[in-house]
């Protein structure tokens, strides 16, 4: 899989742009600041629907333009797929696959299959739990998009629930009589328990295909400097983790601690308070690795999913923004060494110099507004 084209129309600091890649190595080249991360931002988009930099789409549209669009033509066994996407900040995206429209954002998903590594991933090993839900969550959609629903009807479950305790709690607050009527609260369990059910035994057998995959990647990145391990960590017993299992757990859970639910008007049992356990050696990786450990760590993440999904019989892009500045020679090499073999691989740069020489294939210009092939 590779992208063979990115046309962007007011996308971040891009008016209008478009770029032809090509499989292989691309390195694009810049000072700080003039775009580079936007493009690799726009084609993580349509990977996931999501920003790695920003928690909305309010940002990603150009300063004065009312819409942002995506288009990315995507080849995948020789086939050729447009993917449309219309980005309007507070309201529903809007779509196209092959130039015909889709029902849903959301279908979209699976056209590119994606691993980007940042320097905001650093958040991924010292950052709070919820980086390292989203990180098994994105995986687990680029391995199986179907999970997007899943995700979908639970948040939306969760989000109705919440409103419900929410509500009950100011009435009492204010001095409500009967303090809010909570007597559809145990429709809402019942819908938690099959949605995050579900949510909860994918993300179970993920991290157990992930596992070996993250200990191979830290040892390779770190020279055998330690090893790392990953862990799910639930507020349920997951026991032997199939789906009757888990609702029942979860069903249970939320009998035990309804009284705290209602007393503080939010919910607090789920997948979406659960984490990603992640050590090295016998000690947790945050508050204990050291930068270089942490940053090691977190690339280590990015290289296991990146392996797991070729391991899958998915081939995905992969872009490296700005990672070969904060390396030594050394783990510049190895790192070479392991993504070398991409059958796309972006990467971004200020100094064409920090890039190995193994690396450094079509190269792009990139300053303010405009990207040009170089060679």
């Amino acid at each position: 899989m590779y992208v063979q084209r990115l046309e962007l129309v007011d996308f971040r600091s891009y008016e209008a742009v478009a770029v032809d890649l090509s499989a292989g190595t691309s390195v694009l080249v810049g000072p700080n600041g003039v775009g580079k991360t936007n493009l690799l931002e726009a084609l993580g988009y349509v990977a996931t629907l999501d920003s790695h930099r920003v928690a909305t789409d309010a940002p990603l549209v150009r300063a004065g333009a009312a819409a942002a669009v995506i288009r990315c033509l995507v080849v995948h066994d020789g086939r050729e797929l447009l993917v449309e996407l219309e980005i309007v900040p507070g309201k529903a995206n809007r779509a196209r696959l092959g130039r015909s429209p889709v029902r849903r954002a959301r279908d979209v998903l699976g056209a590119l299959r994606m691993v980007l590594f940042a320097p905001e991933d650093l958040e991924l090993v010292r950052g709070d739990p919820a980086f390292r839900r989203g990180y098994l969550d994105d995986l687990l959609v680029a391995r199986q998009p179907r999970y997007a629903g899943v995700r979908a009807d639970y948040d939306r479950v969760v989000k109705q629930r919440n409103a419900l305790l929410r509500t009950a709690y100011l009435s009492r607050k204010t001095g409500g009589t009967r303090g809010g009527d909570l007597s559809t609260l145990d429709v809402w369990d019942t819908h938690l328990a099959r949605h995050g059910a579900e949510l909860l035994a994918g993300r179970l057998d993920l991290v157990n295909a992930l596992g070996p995959f993250v200990a191979k990647a830290y040892d390779a990145v770190a020279a055998g400097r330690g090893a790392a391990g990953i862990a799910y960590r639930s507020g349920v017993e997951v026991g032997a983790g199939d789906r009757a299992t888990l609702e029942q757990a979860l069903l249970e859970a939320l009998a035990a601690g309804r009284s705290s639910e209602v007393d503080r008007g939010v919910t607090l049992t789920g997948p979406h308070r659960d984490d990603l356990t992640l050590t090295l050696g016998t000690l947790p990786a945050k508050g204990y690795a050291s930068h270089g450990e942490s940053w090691s760590y977190a690339l280590a993440l990015r290289l296991a999913a990146y392996d797991l999904l070729r391991a899958d019989g998915i081939e995905p892009v992969l872009a490296l923004d700005d990672v070969f500045a904060e390396l030594d020679a050394g783990r510049r090499e190895r790192l070479a060494e392991l993504v070398g073999g991409a059958s796309q691989l972006l990467v971004t740069c200020a100094v064409p110099d920090d890039v190995p020489a193994a690396l450094r294939g079509a190269r792009y210009e990139v300053s303010e507004g405009t990207i040009r092939r170089a060679d």
